[in-house]
C-alpha cells in the first residue's frame, strides 16, 4: 500500500472514529436529576414510604404547635 492509500485510509478511520464517538455521545442517557423523573410512578412501596413520611412530618408538626403552646 502506498503512502497516500495508506493517510487517505487513516482519514477514513479518523472520519469514523469522530462518527462513532458523536453518536455514542448522543445516545448516552443523562446522567442529572432528569434520569430519575417518573422512576417510581404508580410503585407501590414508593407510595408506602412516602405515606410514612407524611405522618412522620405531621407528627412533627403537631409536635411542634404542642411545644409552642
Amino acid at each position: 500500500m502506498t503512502q497516500s492509500a495508506l493517510e487517505e485510509r487513516v482519514a477514513i478511520l479518523e472520519r469514523q472514529m469522530t462518527q462513532l464517538l458523536t453518536q455514542a455521545e448522543h445516545d448516552r442517557p443523562q446522567k442529572d436529576w432528569r434520569s430519575t423523573v417518573g422512576m417510581f410512578t404508580n410503585d407501590p412501596v414508593m407510595k408506602q414510604i412516602q405515606e410514612e413520611g407524611r405522618k412522620i412530618r405531621q407528627a412533627d408538626r403537631e409536635q411542634a404547635l404542642r411545644d409552642s403552646a
